[in-house]
């Protein structure tokens, strides 16, 4: 398998049909085939592109290949029938994301999830994860609602739909509208005030990096506190300073050095080999 970066916004030469629905796909560095892969999942606004540069410099510096796509919905990946369902990052989780990675021939892997992506992560690894699952390292994932997500993403529907909000993410999104509404709506749906995914850091037995910003606007350090307490495997937690919900851009070297060195120590003498049978 051919893998290759084409710049900080590379282009997939194909869109693979995943869950029913053809995906934006980027590669950087070696094949699985070479070399553990890095699986990186956006946040509940995020996309492929919106990662930037950020999976590029982790390859080129742990000698690992990353796998970003942009998931239904989102990026330049086919839209989703609205409303979605409260069981929506579950269904990435225990379904189209084993798929993806299926597809792809993944084999040692780490999952590293943003946000929404985050929360994908860990309800993969504990329940549905794939041979190879090496680590996971979430950034502001959430495992329960809190009356501060559900403030804070009444307050991006206002910015969406009065402010400039809209027109930034355009810029990211195939179908901005799609994108938006999939993420705003469930999150403040009724049915959605129970949502919890606590049940599944059991069954997590890798290692765990937990990234949050002290100033999350989207979720409190419960959250930290609940995946460390609640995961089956070892895990640490890094509460960054002046930081909100977005480490990897709010505190990019601190964030780049502390993913670079965990996955370093899982994948010492990995990155070499890996063809072989």
């Amino acid at each position: 398998m051919a893998l290759s970066s084409q710049g900080d916004r590379p282009e997939a030469a194909h869109q693979p049909v995943i869950g029913g629905h053809p995906l934006e796909v980027q590669w950087h560095g070696p094949s699985p085939a070479e070399a553990p892969t890095l699986v990186l999942l956006h946040e509940g606004l995020g996309s492929a592109s919106l990662w930037r540069d950020f999976p590029r410099r982790l390859a080129e510096a742990t000698g690992c290949g990353a796998l970003v796509y942009s998931r239904a919905g989102y990026g330049q990946s086919a839209p989703v029938p609205l409303p979605r369902p409260t069981r929506y990052m579950h269904h990435e989780g225990l379904e189209v994301l084993p798929e993806l990675l299926e597809h792809f021939g993944v084999r040692e892997h780490l999952l590293i999830g943003h946000s929404d992506g985050g929360s994908i992560a860990l309800i993969n690894a504990g329940g549905a994860p794939r041979p190879g699952l090496l680590g996971i390292i979430t950034e502001a994932a959430h495992v329960f609602n809190e009356d501060l997500s559900v403030a804070s993403i009444a307050e991006a529907k206002e910015a969406y739909e009065h402010m400039d909000l809209r027109a930034r993410l355009a810029r990211h999104h195939r179908d901005v509208d799609n994108a938006f509404r999939g993420w705003n709506d469930v999150w403040l749906s009724p049915d959605f005030e129970r949502w919890n995914i606590e049940e599944y850091l059991p069954g997590i037995t890798v290692p765990l990096l937990v990234i949050q910003g002290e100033e999350d606007q989207y979720g409190t350090s419960a959250q930290v506190q609940a995946i460390v307490q609640g995961t089956g495997g070892p895990a640490e937690a890094l509460m960054l300073p002046d930081c909100a919900h977005t480490p990897h851009r709010e505190q990019p070297e601190r964030t780049f050095e502390a993913m670079r060195a965990f996955v370093g120590r899982l994948t010492a003498g990995r990155t070499e080999g890996l063809s072989q049978p």
